[in-house]
């Protein structure tokens, strides 16, 4: 890459001149003990910190941002620290997704509006990734994604035990009687017992990888764990390596390209990752101008074999995938096996993605498994469409069981996320192993947020005859660290007009995922009765929720398959420095 340190600075538009306004924002920034020399020709970073004590996986993030610092100035740059809102999963009602646009829109106004040059975005918990990736691409200035880091293990019982996992799996043992309420509540205290987000390859993991493939983050960036030493060094390499790309002017649109889209959904087949990837990558490639449809995932993705084994599709936790070799291994195997689509792919450190990994070491071929000895033969999320999703629905393979793959059964249905709660327990509920489990409204304006509700647990009276899987189809999205034959992102949504609104009792649906189609078992005559006599009813799941931010979110919300942005976010609006008001 061309280094041109005359280039002009961004920041100039502030602090160059030495009229009225120049003297003003210099004397403003002077307050908090800054020098003269800094505002003379100096690249102004920004550090864009997700930092919050009410987003636990990001709590640790002032300690990272002291180390980002450290890298700036030890590069010759002028850093300057700003927060945004944080969207934590964890803490955060109904849903961190409801307000993953709301972060992107912080992140973007945040940029634009300051006196930046470059930008260091602090990532970690689920959304943080994605909302920050948006704002910094609609606004395209140099960015470099610096990731917290996932939690070390968990531990209950002298084994391992995953973030999130462990809790679908111990709460349907509770309920099929396998384990005492006592033992449930024992591995509350060991499941979280480091810094950093989810250690399974759950939404958090799955996103920190995608920040990697996409090429927007330093080598190994994704799996060093919070509290290594080493995370620590890759922030400050981080903040060394954002100075260099003000000079050689490596904007976020020349990383974000079709062909960084496409090698990542190779990636996140090959590591098992989150359905939740297919809405954010999409919502990111429309910040950038980049066209990425869902038939992409089905192209791209199917026949790649998933060949990291970690939870909830595998055994292991991010640790090992750390010390086995990290993301860097994954790109060498499927580099070697020809399955990486784009190896020039440019990255942020100025090489391309197969120059970064083309020697990676693989120190344990457990975790990240040989191309011939995969988890899942075909990995790829599976991208459904039928009458009942016209516009497409998701399944995660590496999740589901085998033998549910292809199948077909009654529907057993619930109108809403609170219908469901009050009806699975039922003793008396009508329904068996076979069936099909169906939840509506629960999409991006239904359950507003789109919720990850859509892993719905199964009857207690099933569980206790030995039942641990069975089809389930919704218009919600999953945690990325759960598990089962789960169809989700079904789009329209129902509260959108969907035909899974018409969805009734004794139903029968078919799932074929080899060969793509979700179908409801019922004549075009009788779907377009049906759909009718909804369209004159009284929609009693309509939200109750009036004005404010929730109303915008439900007014101007995009359906699962455009990436749930917003919209009038949709493409890139640039870094064009606004007027100023002096």
């Amino acid at each position: 890459m061309t280094i041109d340190k005359k280039r002009p600075l961004r920041s100039a538009e502030w602090f160059g001149s030495n009229d009225k306004n120049g003297f003003m924002y210099r004397s403003w920034m002077k307050n908090q003990g800054i020098p003269d020399h800094e505002f003379q020709g100096k690249p102004m970073i920004g550090i864009c910190n997700t930092w919050s004590e009410l987003t636990p996986c990001n709590a640790h993030f002032r300690k990272i941002a002291e180390h980002v610092k450290a890298g700036i100035l030890e590069a010759g740059g002028f850093p300057v620290e700003f927060p945004v809102f944080s969207s934590g999963e964890s803490n955060l009602r109904p849903t961190a997704m409801l307000t993953r646009n709301l972060a992107s829109i912080d992140v973007e106004e945040s940029i634009r509006g300051n006196p930046m040059d470059a930008v260091v975005l602090l990532v970690g918990c689920d959304k943080t990734t994605p909302a920050l990736l948006m704002g910094a691409a609609s606004c395209d200035i140099p960015a470099i994604v610096v990731t917290g880091g996932p939690m070390l293990n968990g531990k209950h019982n002298g084994k391992d035990i995953g973030s999130g996992t462990a809790v679908w799996q111990l709460s349907e043992a509770v309920k099929a009687g396998q384990i005492s309420m006592h033992e449930f509540m024992s591995a509350e205290a060991g499941m979280s017992r480091s810094a950093g987000t989810c250690n399974t390859m759950g939404t958090a993991s799955t996103m920190a990888c995608m920040a990697e493939a996409l090429g927007t983050s330093l080598p190994h960036n994704a799996a060093i764990p919070a509290v290594d030493a080493r995370r620590y060094v890759l922030a400050h390499m981080s903040g060394m390596r954002i100075v260099e790309m003000v000079w050689e002017d490596l904007r976020l649109s020349k990383i974000l390209t079709r062909a960084a889209f496409e090698n990542a959904i190779r990636v996140n087949a090959a590591i098992g990752g989150s359905t939740n990837a297919v809405i954010h990558l999409k919502a990111i490639a429309g910040r950038i101008g980049v066209n990425l449809e869902l038939e992409d995932w089905t192209n791209i993705g199917r026949g790649t074999p998933t060949i990291v084994d970690l939870q909830p599709s595998g055994r292991f936790l991010m640790e090992e995938f750390y010390y086995a070799g990290g993301l860097p291994g994954v790109l060498r195997r499927l580099g070697d096996g020809n399955l990486l689509p784009h190896k020039d792919a440019l990255t942020v450190n100025g090489k391309s993605i197969w120059e970064n990994t083309l020697s990676a070491p693989v120190y344990n071929d457990e975790v990240i498994r040989t191309l011939d000895n995969p988890l899942i033969a075909d990995g790829g999320i599976c991208i459904l469409r039928g009458n009942l999703a016209p516009r497409g629905a998701v399944l995660k393979p590496s999740a589901a069981s085998p033998e549910l793959m292809q199948h077909r059964g009654r529907a057993v249905v619930f109108e809403d996320f609170d219908h469901y709660k009050t009806r699975i327990n039922d003793p008396d509920l009508d329904v068996d192993a076979s069936s099909v489990l169906v939840m509506k409204n629960c999409g991006p304006k239904g359950y507003p947020g789109m919720a990850e509700v859509g892993n719905m647990g199964l009857p207690p009276k099933l569980l206790a005859q030995g039942i641990k899987d069975m089809v389930r189809i919704s218009d919600a999205r999953m945690s990325g660290t759960a598990y089962g034959t789960v169809v989700l992102h079904v789009a329209p949504e129902a509260a959108a007009g969907g035909p899974l609104g018409i969805v009734q009792d004794g139903d029968w649906i078919e799932l074929d995922c080899h060969a793509g189609r979700l179908h409801l078992d019922i004549s075009d005559v009788e779907m377009a009765q049906r759909q009718t006599a909804r369209a004159a009813a009284v929609d009693t799941n309509a939200p109750t929720m009036k004005g404010g931010y929730q109303q915008l979110y439900i007014d101007r919300v995009l359906q699962a398959d455009e990436g749930c942005d917003f919209d009038f976010l949709v493409g890139c609006r640039g870094s064009a420095v606004p007027k100023h008001s002096h």
